[in-house]
C-alpha cells in the first residue's frame, strides 16, 4: 500500500515537477528563494514577497494541478515584487490592492496551460481579460473607478475603502505588513536577488526551449532611458571631473540597478565609438545611436572622436575633430560584415596607442568570444533584450 504524502511533501514534489518542466523552469530560482512552510494556522496561502506559507488543510484539498497553480501564484507575487512595489496601493485600499495583483499574475498562469491539463488555478482565482497587458497599478485604478461608480449608483456617494463588493476576492493572502518592516537596503537586496533568479531562469528556459512570458520578460528589461544613461556616462569623463566620482554613485540611477558616477563637466579628451558591423546592426539602429553621440558631442565637445567599425577585426577607423561632429552621420562609411568578436576592438585601441577617456560600443550582444579586456571605461548599447555585458555599463537601446 502506497503511503499518502504529507502536505509538505506534496508541495516539495510539485516544486520539483515545475522545475523540470520547460514551461515553468523559468521560476526555478524563485521556488527556492526564501522559506517555504506548510502550517496549520493559514487558511489558504500567504507570501510576504520572500517567504511563502501554505495552509495544510488547503493543500490537502487541492489536486496536483491546482497545487501547481497555487505554487505558481505565490511565486509570481515574488517575481513581480508585489508587496514592496505596490505597498502604497495597500495603504489606500488593502482589498483592491490584493485583487489587482492577483488579476495580473493569474492571466500568466492561465496562459501557460489553457487546457488546464497540468496547471490550474484553485477555485476563486481572479481572471478577467480586460486587464490583459496591465500592471497592478493600472488594474487598481480600474477597480477603484468601478467601485466608486458602483457606490454612486447605490446612492452611497464615495464608496469608501471596502464597499462595492466583488463576487470573488481571490484565494490567498498577501503579507504587506512584513514587507513594511524591511529597510531600504533589504528591499534593494531583495530586488537584486529576484532579478538575478529570473535572469538565470530565463537562460535555463532558453536551453530547454521553454517560454518566457511577455509580462516576465518586461521585468527583465532595463527601465531606464538609455539616452540619459549614455549622456551621464560620457559627461562624467570630462577633463575636469573628480577622480573619486565612480566611488560616489549617482543616486538618480542606483534604484534602477545602473551605477553611474555623480560628477559631470563640459569638456573632455578623446572618445572611441565602436560599432558592430557583423550584419546584425541595421541602418536604423546605427543612425539612432550615432545621432545621440553627435548630440552628446555638442554638449561635451571632445577633443577627438575615433569611430571604429568591427566584426572579427576593426575594418574601418574614422577620425573626427572638433567642428566635424555634425557631419559624422552623413560622412561615415561602415565596413565589415563577418563574424562578431569584440575582442578585436580593445586590442586595436591598444595597438594604435589610442587614449580615449571612454569607449561607447553598439552591438546586438551576440558575441562569438568574451566581452573583451578593456583599459578604459566602456558603455555597451545593446540592441537585443535581456543581454548584459560582464564589464562596463550595458543598457538596452532597442527603442
Amino acid at each position: 500500500m502506497t503511503q499518502k504524502l504529507t502536505a509538505q511533501q506534496r508541495v516539495q514534489k510539485q516544486h520539483v515537477w515545475l522545475m523540470n518542466n520547460p514551461e515553468y523552469c523559468l521560476y526555478s530560482g524563485l521556488f527556492v528563494f526564501g522559506k517555504t512552510e506548510v502550517v496549520d494556522d493559514i487558511p489558504t496561502a500567504c507570501t510576504d514577497g520572500v517567504n511563502v506559507k501554505y495552509g495544510t488543510a488547503f493543500v490537502d484539498s487541492l489536486d496536483d494541478q491546482c497545487l501547481r497553480g497555487l505554487i505558481l501564484h505565490e511565486t509570481l507575487h515574488k517575481a513581480f515584487r508585489h508587496t514592496t512595489v505596490w505597498r502604497h496601493l495597500y495603504e489606500k485600499n488593502p482589498r483592491l490592492a490584493n485583487m489587482a495583483c492577483d488579476y495580473v499574475i493569474n492571466l500568466l498562469i492561465v496562459d501557460s496551460d489553457r487546457m488546464g491539463n497540468d496547471v490550474r488555478l484553485p477555485e476563486g482565482g481572479l481572471i478577467d481579460e480586460k486587464y490583459r497587458g496591465m500592471d497592478a497599478g493600472e488594474v487598481y485604478k480600474m477597480l477603484d473607478k468601478d467601485q466608486q461608480e458602483k457606490g454612486k449608483s447605490n446612492g452611497q456617494g464615495d464608496s469608501g475603502d471596502d464597499q462595492g463588493s466583488q463576487e470573488s476576492e481571490g484565494f490567498d493572502e498577501h503579507d504587506w505588513e512584513a514587507s513594511d518592516k524591511l529597510s531600504e537596503q533589504e528591499r534593494e537586496g531583495m530586488a537584486r536577488e529576484v532579478d538575478q533568479a529570473l535572469r538565470q531562469g530565463a537562460l535555463l528556459a532558453g536551453r530547454l526551449k521553454g517560454n518566457v512570458p511577455r509580462g516576465v520578460s518586461e521585468l527583465l528589461e532595463a527601465k531606464v532611458n538609455w539616452r540619459e544613461v549614455l549622456r551621464d556616462f560620457v559627461s562624467s569623463f570630462a577633463n575636469e571631473h573628480d577622480s573619486s566620482t565612480w566611488r560616489r554613485p549617482n543616486r538618480r540611477w542606483v534604484d534602477q540597478g545602473v551605477y553611474m558616477p555623480s560628477a559631470v563637466s563640459e569638456t573632455m579628451g578623446e572618445m572611441v565609438v565602436a560599432i558592430d558591423t557583423s550584419g546584425s546592426i541595421g541602418q536604423e539602429e546605427l543612425s539612432r545611436f550615432l545621432g545621440e553621440v553627435m548630440a552628446i558631442c555638442r554638449d561635451v565637445n571632445p577633443e577627438r572622436v575615433h569611430l571604429l567599425y568591427w566584426d572579427t577585426e576593426v575594418a574601418q577607423h574614422e577620425t573626427y575633430e572638433q567642428g566635424q561632429y555634425e557631419s559624422m552621420l552623413q560622412s561615415t562609411k561602415p565596413k565589415g560584415g563577418g563574424g562578431t568578436d569584440v575582442v578585436c576592438a580593445p586590442k586595436y585601441i591598444k595597438e594604435k596607442s589610442l587614449k580615449p577617456e571612454c569607449v561607447l560600443v553598439l552591438t546586438d550582444g551576440y558575441l562569438s568570444g568574451s566581452w573583451g579586456e578593456w583599459e578604459q571605461p566602456v558603455f555597451w548599447g545593446i540592441t537585443m533584450k535581456n543581454i548584459q555585458s560582464s564589464v562596463g555599463v550595458s543598457v538596452y537601446v532597442g527603442e
